[in-house]
């Protein structure tokens, strides 16, 4: 049977062992984040899931698609630094918005384990996932003693205290964790929580934040009030996520630090509108209140330095309306530019994640991930909310429109 070479090269989407096929892309602006320069007509040769050259037509291997992208903008695939993702099919929602590689900020069952190591394995083509397990938090969910039964003493109490705490992050990072999240305030995106309220001592951290370092982990602190948040930076965490109410001072020490900021804001902008991830009268009060303070906060962080990462705060469920590129927009409407957004969801995150060594920016010898836009996104950022083709590993994952079809050539056997 005579398939068409779009469907030979989606077959990546099918189960079963994967692997990356070598292609070539002609005729492309390569948006480069790093100068924040686009080079124009530029050939990119992908092999073995990495990116083998960039340059010319000149010496392009025989045998391989040939994808001519006319003109159009390709740039590094996306980082979601924060995400809720539980399944195959939601992991497959991210790709396809352009998320090559995400990491997880909560887990039941550990569910994002087992999705990163289905995509590791190549059984499925997913975007990398980094694992982070439960939240650590003064009661923590009932999944985490159905999975951990011999912690059961820990179910009638709170988790505090240097031994309870010490105990339950070493008892995720058994199971092979990325990061540890920790909830240093309570959630915003519950009717009955108060996203402001302190759950846990500068030392409870110390004792997160120690216990995980020792196995070269680091955490991520949820953190929406000051105090909770300062308390983070003060402990040593890697990220703060969130940080809608937090005051100048603890900005300050999170630039002098290096602490990264992870502000999500256009998950917050989604409790202010129907439908979506969150749909109740009384977080869409809330929302209309943190709006205007998480972007205000955003503001100041760019400008006094902190390090800022682009995220969602979805699970890219059948409902949700958020993705990478509406945060991307955000933070460009809160004073960065185009460069430094589209930076602060690809090279940015690479650092914060410690990836940075092989994604996060087209260059040779880096993972092929990539995507594909009409226009240039270094002068509207706008654009990555329409990708027109997704390179996951060096796996076509996604192709909207029939320009591709059009645009490519057979390999010759």
């Amino acid at each position: 049977m005579n398939r068409p070479l779009s469907l030979i090269l989606l077959l990546a989407l099918s189960s079963g062992p994967l692997s990356a096929q070598d292609l070539v892309l002609t005729n492309a602006n390569v948006v480069d984040v790093t100068s924040g320069s686009v080079r124009t007509g530029v050939t990119v040769v992908v092999s073995q899931g990495r990116i083998r050259s960039i340059g010319s037509d000149e010496g392009m291997p025989s045998g391989s698609p040939v994808v001519d992208l006319g003109g159009m903008y390709l740039s590094p695939g996306l980082i979601d630094a924060h995400v809720h993702v539980n399944s195959v099919d939601q992991a497959r929602r991210a790709l396809e918005s352009g998320v090559t590689t995400m990491r997880s900020m909560g887990s039941g069952h550990y569910a994002d384990v087992g999705l990163r190591e289905l995509g590791r394995s190549g059984h499925l083509n997913l975007p990398e996932y980094l694992a982070a397990g439960y939240h650590v938090r003064p009661t923590m969910a009932e999944g985490f003693f159905l999975d951990h039964p011999d912690m059961a003493d820990l179910l009638d109490g709170e988790v505090r205290g240097e031994e309870a705490i010490a105990r339950v992050v070493n008892a995720q990072l058994d199971r092979g964790l990325d990061f540890i999240k920790t909830n240093a305030t309570e959630r915003a995106g519950l009717p009955d929580t108060d996203p402001r309220k302190q759950l846990f001592s500068e030392e409870e951290l110390g004792v997160m934040v120690r216990e995980a370092s020792r196995r070269g982990i680091a955490v991520a602190a949820h953190a929406h009030g000051d105090a909770g948040g300062r308390a983070a930076v003060e402990a040593g965490v890697r990220s703060i996520e969130h940080g809608t109410y937090l005051s100048p001072e603890t900005l300050g020490l999170m630039a002098e630090r290096g602490t990264f900021l992870v502000p999500t804001i256009a998950i917050v902008a989604d409790l202010t509108i129907p439908g979506g991830d969150y749909d109740s009268p009384v977080l869409n009060m809330r929302g209309r209140h943190m709006l205007p303070r998480v972007r205000e906060m955003a503001s100041n962080a760019h400008r006094m330095g902190v390090p800022i990462v682009a995220a969602t705060d979805t699970g890219y469920g059948p409902d949700g309306v958020t993705r990478m590129g509406h945060e991307l927009q955000e933070l460009v409407g809160v004073g960065l530019s185009p460069l430094e957004a589209l930076r602060a969801g690809t090279l940015n995150a690479a650092l914060l994640l410690g990836l940075e060594d092989r994604t996060g920016r087209i260059q040779e010898g880096f993972e092929a991930d990539l995507v594909v836009t009409e226009r240039n996104p270094l002068e509207e950022i706008g654009a990555l909310q329409d990708i027109l083709l997704v390179v996951n590993n060096g796996i076509v994952s996604h192709t909207r429109g029939d320009w591709f079809e059009a645009s490519t050539r057979r390999p010759v056997s």
